[in-house]
């Protein structure tokens, strides 16, 4: 798996546009807080069990993907659940796994705030938000 900084992250897609970008946050957390545009939301894990199943996970993203090399990115909040989520789809097979990271908000500051030292919000990249 690649691990992309936000700007990397950016460049990468526009140089492959054939890339499934993955949300894998929950899908409330994916609107409410926002999101990349383009992005398929396929959470690591849901509400109410809030623990992941490796295997479904890997099932619903082969049901986006053109197949098991397409390339993925994969995006979260911090970027760990993106790396799970990574982990667990080359396990699953899948051979061209790309991951964000520090997330859409990145590492918490002092405060305990994100989106104020790391992440593709911080970064300026494009964002939607309901």
């Amino acid at each position: 798996m690649k691990n992309l900084q936000p700007q990397e992250a950016w460049n990468w897609l526009q140089a492959h546009p054939d890339t499934l970008f993955i949300d894998v946050r929950m899908e409330i957390e994916s609107l409410y807080v926002g999101r990349p545009p383009g992005v398929v939301n396929v959470p690591w894990y849901e509400y109410p069990d809030l623990q992941p199943d490796a295997g479904k996970f890997a099932e619903a993203v082969a049901r986006e993907a053109d197949g098991k090399a397409q390339p993925l990115l994969l995006i979260c909040r911090s970027g760990k659940r993106s790396h799970d989520a990574g982990v667990a789809l080359e396990a699953a097979g899948f051979s061209n796994v790309q991951h964000v990271v520090h997330g859409f908000e990145g590492e918490l500051d002092a405060q305990f705030r994100r989106s104020t030292l790391s992440g593709w919000r911080f970064e300026g990249l494009p964002w939607e938000q309901m």
